[in-house]
């Protein structure tokens, strides 16, 4: 059978222990190959950061470009940099993918930076290298797949909870996992992540992706660190993880079309948003 998030929940060791299992069972491939890709991954993430901290070239339609590297440079009067570096750290891989840079779409390239951003930004907080990172990207691997087998992730089919909401859920259990958390506080807090993100909607300026998705992945990485954060202090979903994705299925199919990624509602159809995709040439869908 597959795994399900109760599944995850009772192993005895780490829940990327589990997947990744689960991972050489059904293909056949070898642990050291699927661990090395895994490094590979982490390591095209890492530039996607880094190119995206330095530049502030603007984006296909110039709407974004500029503001992982603004947030990055700028002064942090809260004082808080954590908050601030999963942030930036997010912004930067969303601009590099709007720029059309090399990015690792986790689980798609409009949620590409929430799990970078707070996986990386918090190893980099707390100074631990990244082959710490490995197994904990493993098991964020897995918490897509168990969503994807009941819930298309896709802001076409479900709205943007199905993209950023499974982004976030993955995030969140990967740092809980790399904290040292258990196998049920890293479900846990991918199950208060996605919770937490039911009904958002898909409104893509345009339809790039960049507007409101750049910044969202910046919100979304705190989302996600927030969520490890009440899970490693002990807190638990009252709805069960398996629950919670089987709401977000139901919530996607409830979504008019208008709010799932057709340009026709939210903040693609207010004024200026229709004025940015009449001065790029194009004729917006809204209807009205």
């Amino acid at each position: 059978m597959p795994l399900s998030f109760a599944d995850l929940e009772k192993a005895e060791g780490p829940a990327s222990e589990l997947v990744l299992k689960e991972e050489l069972e059904e293909t056949g491939l070898s642990r050291e190959f699927v661990l090395e890709v895994m490094r590979g991954r982490l390591e095209v993430m890492r530039k996607a950061i880094e190119r995206g901290l330095k530049s502030d070239a603007p984006s296909v339609a110039g709407m974004v470009g500029w503001n992982a590297k603004t947030l990055w440079e700028a002064e942090d009067p809260l004082k808080a940099p954590l908050l601030k570096r999963v942030q930036a750290y997010a912004m930067a891989v969303n601009e590099e993918n709007a720029r059309m840079g090399k990015i690792v779409a986790a689980p798609t390239a409009g949620s590409a930076g929430t799990v970078p951003g707070a996986l990386f930004g918090v190893a980099d907080h707390l100074g631990i290298p990244d082959e710490r990172l490995v197994m904990p990207l493993v098991l964020a691997g897995g918490v897509a797949k168990i969503i994807s087998r009941q819930v298309f992730i896709a802001g076409a089919t479900g709205g943007c909870q199905a993209e950023i909401g499974a982004s976030a859920a993955m995030a969140a259990a990967a740092v809980t996992e790399l904290l040292g958390g258990s196998a049920e506080a890293s479900v846990h807090a991918a199950a208060l992540a996605l919770q937490n993100a039911l009904g958002l909607v898909c409104d893509p300026v345009g339809g790039y992706v960049e507007i409101p998705c750049v910044m969202r992945n910046g919100f979304f990485s705190v989302h996600a660190v927030s969520a490890a954060q009440q899970a490693l202090a002990g807190i638990r979903s009252f709805i069960p993880p398996d629950e919670v994705v089987l709401a977000l299925a139901k919530i996607g199919r409830l979504l008019p079309p208008e709010l799932k990624e057709t340009g026709r509602g939210g903040l693609a159809c207010t004024p200026t948003a229709v004025r940015k995709v009449q001065e790029l040439g194009g004729t917006p869908p809204c209807d009205d």
